[in-house]
């Protein structure tokens, strides 16, 4: 115990009193409280406990990014905090299992007292989408106006100042862009990557070209265009105006550099000092599905207790809140690596002082 250190009491360093006294139904002060108004509120106080947490782990992370240079041991760091946020994602979906133990007609007997409160005026939360890279400008029409028109000016002043910093999305693409090992002088690993590539797609095309024989006309025509946009999406990578193009029509958000880079991680993520890089492209795109999942469980829930009828913030319910779910994921150009892997008994041969940088090497002792 440290020196003339106060006993500390388990109800005053957790100010229960406080925390506690802070179930104020509106049914009851309406004069007949509804029995499930209290589990309404303490779901959603929860929620708000651990969007607090969310963002704490999160700030930590991107304390970390923003250095010009990280450091190896850092990295696990990062990682650590992710996965903090995965396992706290865990109890948020598990939450909606005990809200829907209220029944629509239970709803029904305190929901037009909550009018116009709504979720969408959750901060916290909105907060945690800009900081991970949904900022306000990228969001669908719609949704923007749902995103800040129902929070209040200190609110929306609030996520204003948050959209001035760099998200993780941001620092994230510059640091995918500063991961030398691509960038070696003796060894061109794109140029073997588009050759093992092109055999593929080779391989590909005899396969349809003997199988013509065996399909129609329309078959013939899917496989054929099939084939011909997957040659495309793999050229972009390696085609800069192309790339941008991509970017400008909003199909793609990281750059060039960034692309390649995570792609090469995903690639060779065997390797030693890769492992702790995939394990965060691992960890941020978890966090974005779990994200989706929640939205769209969200949306089945709204559906369940609501019907068709509009949220209490005055959108069209479940039907806003499954658009959301799926048009408000911010790391897809992570998951869409996974069109440009190849099977690893194709993978470029890394030479030796390349797998030098890749592995970590320790002297015997003498």
């Amino acid at each position: 115990m440290v020196e003339n250190q106060k006993p500390v009491y388990y109800g005053d360093y957790l100010e229960l009193s406080k925390l506690l006294g802070t179930q104020n139904p509106k049914s009851l002060e309406a004069g007949d409280e509804s029995h499930d108004e209290t589990l309404f509120i303490i779901v959603h106080q929860v929620y708000e406990l651990w969007f607090k947490q969310i963002l704490h782990e999160m700030d930590s992370a991107i304390k970390i990014f923003e250095q010009p240079e990280i450091e190896e041991r850092q990295l696990s760091t990062v990682n650590a905090r992710l996965q903090r946020i995965i396992k706290i994602q865990h109890l948020l979906l598990t939450q909606l299992e005990v809200m829907e133990t209220m029944t629509p007609m239970d709803f029904l007997e305190f929901r037009d007292l909550l009018i116009p409160a709504s979720g969408f005026q959750s901060v916290q939360f909105r907060e945690i989408e800009v900081k991970m890279g949904l900022h306000t400008g990228k969001r669908k029409s719609v949704d923007r106006e749902y995103f800040v028109g129902r929070l209040s000016q200190k609110d929306r002043d609030r996520v204003e100042e948050v959209e001035k910093s760099s998200s993780l999305f941001d620092l994230l693409e510059k640091w995918l862009e500063r991961i030398p090992f691509t960038n070696n002088p003796a060894f061109d690993f794109w140029a073997e990557y588009k050759v093992a590539v092109e055999k593929l797609m080779k391989a590909d095309e005899d396969i349809i070209k003997k199988n013509l024989a065996t399909l129609g006309p329309t078959q013939k025509e899917v496989q054929l265009d099939n084939l011909n946009a997957t040659q495309k999406t793999f050229a972009s990578l390696f085609d800069d105006k192309l790339h941008k193009e991509l970017v400008a029509s909003k199909k793609r958000r990281l750059s060039q550099k960034a692309t390649l880079n995570g792609l090469f991680i995903l690639l060779y993520r065997d390797e030693p000092i890769l492992n702790m890089p995939y394990q965060i492209l691992n960890s941020l795109m978890d966090i974005d599905e779990n994200f989706t999942t929640w939205r769209y469980r969200h949306a089945l829930m709204a559906h369940r207790l609501l019907g068709t009828k509009i949220g209490t913030g005055g959108s069209s319910g479940h039907h806003y809140l499954k658009m959301a779910a799926e048009h408000n994921q911010v790391y897809v150009d992570l998951f869409n690596l996974s069109t440009f892997l190849i099977p690893r008994r194709d993978l470029p041969k890394l030479p030796k002082e390349v797998l030098k940088t890749l592995n970590f090497y320790f002297n015997e002792s003498e």
